[in-house]
């Protein structure tokens, strides 16, 4: 077992302690309105009316990860990216993740929680089957072997598409962010490289991944750029999102980027385009879209979706309140500018030293003008976070909120 792995399994650090740390103190991007700007004629402002939690979803994957009929299962995990299959069934896809067994409760120190054993396996990646709002299976895990020695792979979003443009043989693409063990500030990885995997439909065999961004010549890691935290569709397009790592430099926020590639080309290196801050260019040297590197900015993790002709952006809020608060964005075009932020939420979290972090939208859930989005959960603090976690199972899994956005025009 790699150092850095066993390192991770002493510590319980995964991708949501450094997102909940970066989310914190992040600033986000606050453009003025510009009544001159000549916008789509349909393209009009948005925001959160109104918030309710999810039970069901989130009673679902507690359920789930307390079943104890299998050894080899999910029973944990953050980075929570959902796509639909063509078949129905929906594949979640999770970064760091617990897998093993869940007992209790009580848990060995008396508490009214159901707990996990410390010698649980903790692997870099993992993909969930659900069919008809059910979790059914755990593929394999990880499902993404690590590239090299001391790397390991992050899943984020996905899409099933041609295999190649005008085919009609579909397949399913998952973006992955590549990292690499480091040293500090990188304590959570050297962002590396974007890949692709494709898989086979409908049984999900892993059939190629594809390194389509390598970051290795960038000679300051914080100015590297993983693509792939959130995607959009449009008009034959797919317009990829990425950020880079600069809270971990000590630049007051991250930025945000964008990328699109024809439908079928997600797999194709050749095929991506890269937005330079005036036009779309084949070359790999793409112009943030949000963030100024100093005042304004994102954190790692944000969704965004597409209501009718306008962009919503959700990521944390900016501050202390990032820790705990929801906030969103709206924009005519994913290059922007993106204006807000607009109303805040706080969804539920358990108590304890805790933060919420990873907004992620998930369409293929929304219906009736409701839209579905989870929200991570980890305990804040590194000391101790692998007893907290295996303790108490519940702080390590996703949460679910339904949206109803309304329009500010």
């Amino acid at each position: 077992m790699p150092e850095d792995t066993r390192a991770r399994q002493r510590t319980g650090a995964g991708v949501g302690l450094l997102l909940a740390l970066v989310l914190a103190a992040v600033l986000l991007i606050a453009f003025p309105d510009d009544d001159g700007e000549q916008d789509a004629d349909d393209c009009i402002p948005h925001t959160v009316a109104s918030w309710s939690a999810d039970d069901r979803l989130t009673t679902e994957f507690a359920r789930y990860g307390d079943d104890a009929t299998r050894a080899d299962d999910w029973t944990g995990g953050d980075g929570t990216h959902s796509v639909r299959l063509p078949d129905g069934r929906m594949l979640w896809l999770f970064s760091d993740t617990y897998l093993g067994q869940v007992h209790g409760p009580p848990n060995p120190v008396g508490e009214s929680y159901a707990w996990r054993d410390t010698t649980a396996p903790l692997v870099r990646n993992s993909a969930v089957v659900m069919r008809d709002g059910r979790l059914q299976t755990t593929l394999p895990a990880p499902l993404f072997p690590d590239p090299g020695p001391n790397q390991w792979r992050w899943p984020v979003a996905a899409r099933v598409e041609p295999r190649a443009p005008g085919s009609s043989e579909q397949v399913l693409r998952v973006l992955l962010w590549v990292r690499t063990a480091g040293s500090a500030p990188w304590i959570y990885g050297v962002p590396t490289a974007t890949e692709v995997a494709t898989l086979s439909l409908p049984d999900l065999r892993v059939e190629s991944v594809v390194k389509v961004l390598d970051q290795q010549q960038v000679p300051d890691p914080s100015r590297r750029v993983l693509f792939g935290t959130t995607l959009v569709k449009e008009d034959g397009w797919t317009y990829v999102f990425g950020g880079d790592d600069g809270q971990a430099a000590s630049r007051p926020a991250s930025s945000a980027y964008v990328a699109r590639v024809p439908e079928g080309g997600l797999g194709d290196p050749a095929a991506w385009e890269y937005w330079d801050g005036s036009a779309w260019t084949a070359r790999a040297r793409p112009s943030a879209v949000l963030g100024d590197g100093q005042r304004t900015g994102v954190g790692s993790a944000f969704s965004v979706v597409r209501q009718e002709s306008t962009y919503v952006l959700f990521t944390m809020a900016s501050g202390t309140k990032g820790l705990t608060t929801v906030t969103s964005y709206w924009s005519c075009s994913p290059t922007g500018p993106w204006r807000g932020p607009t109303k805040d939420f706080s969804p539920t979290l358990p108590p304890g030293q805790v933060a919420a972090y990873n907004p992620q939208t998930h369409p293929e859930l929304s219906d009736d003008g409701r839209l579905v989005l989870s929200y991570d959960v980890n305990w804040l603090e590194p000391t101790g976070a692998a007893a907290q976690l295996n303790r108490n199972v519940s702080l390590y899994r996703p949460r679910f909120v339904t949206l109803r956005l309304a329009s500010k025009g």
